[in-house]
């Protein structure tokens, strides 16, 4: 299983919300370079960038953050965060991300985000499938729709979408564990790449994600909390 901790970015900082929550914001560090090499220097090999600037913005933000990380460090980066757009898409893509996560713009516009799809490919598309009382949430979870996130996930599989990060809100910096059941139900009714997201509290909480078949699991919070230390990480490389 992958292990892929989170840099989520406002203003050009490192911070941490609880249940997508911008008012409860913590910032970290004032400088996520410093972080992602920190990442780098124990061996870790994937992020996942959030431009939470840009999810609330509608548009892409913090682009010269993930392309100084990008140019600084050897890490495989996910970048999501209010990409909307084809010159958006374009924008992350040439400053250094390997995959880009789409969330609001597959329930919204969800011809946009195939043809993404069809013209990328299903490696470099991840659907961002966020939800909260199994609803999928939208816009930096702002807004939350009618829609079933298993039903969302299993529609996107036919149409072409390999890789799903599934965060449940409920969860999201509450370090309280994660949705193992809803993980469960989705790997039982799809064959997507599932990367879990939102509530890991421990080391024993990948351990779980990794039995249910999850095929990566982001943590942000456990780990600037010093819940869950770099180098326990090492016995999943």
């Amino acid at each position: 299983m992958r292990i892929i901790p989170a840099i989520d970015i406002i203003d050009g900082k490192c911070v941490r919300l609880t249940k997508g929550d911008y008012s409860t914001q913590k910032i970290y560090n004032e400088n996520p370079l410093e972080v992602a090499k920190e990442f780098e220097a124990n061996g870790i090999r994937y992020l996942h960038l959030v431009d939470l600037d840009g999810a609330k913005s509608k548009h892409i933000v913090n682009h010269n953050i993930l392309k100084e990380i990008s140019t600084k460090t050897s890490l495989i980066i996910d970048f999501g965060g209010g990409i909307k757009t084809d010159e958006d898409i374009r924008i992350a893509f040439e400053n250094g991300a390997s995959q880009i996560t789409g969330g609001s713009i597959a329930v919204q516009h969800p011809e946009t985000f195939l043809q993404w799809l069809s013209t990328y490919g299903a490696d470099k598309i991840i659907l961002g499938a966020d939800s909260h009382n199994r609803k999928i949430a939208t816009h930096g979870w702002q807004q939350q729709s009618e829609l079933d996130v298993v039903d969302f996930i299993a529609d996107y599989e036919q149409k072409g979408v390999k890789y799903v990060i599934c965060t449940d809100i409920s969860k999201d910096g509450m370090l309280q564990g994660i949705s193992d059941d809803l993980y469960t139900e989705i790997l039982q009714k799809t064959n997507v790449n599932l990367i879990a997201s939102g509530g890991v509290s421990s080391v024993d909480d990948l351990i779980e994600a990794r039995r249910i078949g999850c095929e990566g699991a982001i943590i942000g919070k456990a780990i600037y909390e010093g819940r869950i230390k770099l180098n326990e990480l090492h016995i999943f490389t």
